[in-house]
């Protein structure tokens, strides 16, 4: 089918059948993250010993460092969008299987075959979402900007209800039975001296959190590895090829050979503006990581209990998946700014809180809260960030998130590996600078990019200027 052929096809309909395609990935992603992001927010509290949770998770995103540099251009350009989504869910199933033996032999490298076939899942979807902005924006006449704005919307308010599904699925079955805190089981006097900004897990994760049954771990694995399956399938019959709508299409992938792709993603990691983003993609990493992690293990399991856990991350995934959907509207109205400013004081606010409250086991209505603003601030760098990317590198899509997801998975390798040896308070002091850096250099990026688009239409000006002052002087010969 040639070019022009595709453009007649594509009329007013069309655009029901783009964002078809939009949900489906996002239900898929969903489901399939209801899985794995289960399997995590539990790790630093089912396999804390040694730092064993942890570790894997670190291993996950030390796979996904190497995934992001050297797999997505290439196993996309290999596979397509869609079977690059479809294939990489595969490769999250030994992780979930290696749950019901955890053990540094099977954990880690089940991890790190986790975070090979992240790159190109990641990458591919945000390609795919791209994509077909820009084929939805000739047949609407909207923006393909803001409709990649929408779609992230769309797609990140679907995608993270998993934290609803997969930490029900959880608690459901971690809190069947006894769910005490093991500090209160021995002494509930202890939980404002072990818990909160003082806990250390590498010397407080065998007093304050409690063991699980094998039963309950391998119930659990059983039903994600389900969902999982379900995801991978989900994909493979419900996605229609990108093939479909990118048609003229010159993305980072086009007519390269391998080293040539790989040189697309690693030229572009060294460019100016995205130097300056890497300190704000790190933060969105280790402010995930933290959460999952250190908030659950230190304030929940410690003073509340491990059944908890999942109820308090299903509250986050609805507030981050209500959020993803209302920024992405008031975006629309205030612009990325407004916004970004906003998260940096709401997680500044948040930082204070972790810093100098004591949590108590009759205070879990607080944990709440804070899971609260946390995944309003969360649903903000995501979304905002993310279509930032699109907008600032055009044309090399799969390079520019593949760099993106590169550096955050560097913030979840900080998180996890520093994680058993840092108090709570360290962790969360280096959170907030690592912040403050980094929302300062992308307001840096912010300036450039903006001061170069002036550049351009005054040139354009100039241009179109010249071109009518000879115009009429050609009218007037």
């Amino acid at each position: 089918m040639t070019k022009a052929e595709k453009n007649v096809e594509f009329k007013s309909s069309e655009t029901r059948r783009i964002v078809k395609n939009v949900v489906v990935i996002s239900l898929a992603f969903m489901v399939q993250f209801t899985a794995y992001s289960g399997a995590a927010n539990l790790q630093s509290s089912i396999n804390a010993e040694a730092g064993l949770g942890t570790a894997s998770l670190a291993a996950v995103y030390a796979g996904l460092i190497f995934s992001n540099i050297f797999l997505p251009v290439v196993v996309i350009r290999w596979l397509g969008t869609k079977w690059a989504m479809s294939l990489s869910f595969v490769a999250y199933m030994p992780y979930i299987a290696a749950q019901v033996w955890p053990s540094f032999y099977t954990l880690i490298p089940a991890g790190l075959i986790v975070g090979l076939g992240g790159g190109p899942l990641w990458c591919s979807k945000c390609t795919y979402l791209s994509v077909v902005s820009e084929a939805h924006s000739k047949i609407s006449n909207i923006s393909a900007e803001a409709l990649l704005t929408r779609f992230l919307g769309l797609f990140f308010m679907i995608f993270q209800l998993n934290q609803v599904w997969g930490n029900l699925i959880s608690s459901v079955v971690l809190s069947s039975g006894d769910n005490q805190a093991a500090v209160t089981a021995v002494n509930a006097t202890l939980i404002p001296e072990l818990c909160g900004a003082n806990f250390l897990p590498s010397a407080d994760a065998g007093e304050a959190l409690q063991q699980q049954p094998i039963e309950k771990i391998q119930m659990i694995a059983g039903i994600y590895l389900a969902c999982m399956a379900a995801a991978a399938l989900i994909i493979a019959i419900g996605v229609d090829s990108m093939k479909r709508y990118d048609s003229g299409r010159t993305g980072s992938g086009s007519n390269l050979s391998g080293m040539a792709l790989l040189a697309v993603t690693l030229q572009l990691l060294v460019e100016p503006n995205q130097l300056m983003l890497v300190i704000i993609n790190i933060f969105i990493g280790m402010q995930q990581a933290f959460f999952g992690a250190d908030f659950t293990a230190s304030f929940v399991s410690c003073a509340i209990g491990t059944g908890t856990v999942g109820f308090v991350m299903l509250t986050f995934g609805i507030a981050d998946a209500i959020g993803c959907v209302v920024t992405g509207y008031i975006a629309k109205i205030t612009g990325r700014i407004p916004l970004i400013c906003a998260a940096t004081l709401v997680h500044s606010a948040l930082f204070v809180t972790l810093l100098v409250w004591r949590p108590q086991a009759h205070q879990a209505y607080v944990m709440f809260i804070i899971a609260v603003l946390w995944g309003l601030s969360d649903s903000v760098w995501m979304v905002q960030l993310n279509a930032y990317y699109g907008i600032l590198f055009p044309g090399r899509e799969e390079a520019a998130f593949s760099n993106f997801r590169l550096w955050e998975s560097v913030g979840y390798i900080i998180a996890y590996v520093i994680s058993p040896h840092l108090r709570t308070s360290s962790k969360t002091y280096v959170l907030a600078v690592s912040m403050a850096v980094g929302v300062f250099l992308y307001f840096v990026v912010e300036y450039r990019d903006r001061r170069e688009k002036r550049k351009n239409n005054a040139k354009l000006n100039v241009i179109s200027n010249i071109g009518l002052d000879n115009k009429a002087f050609a009218i007037s010969e």
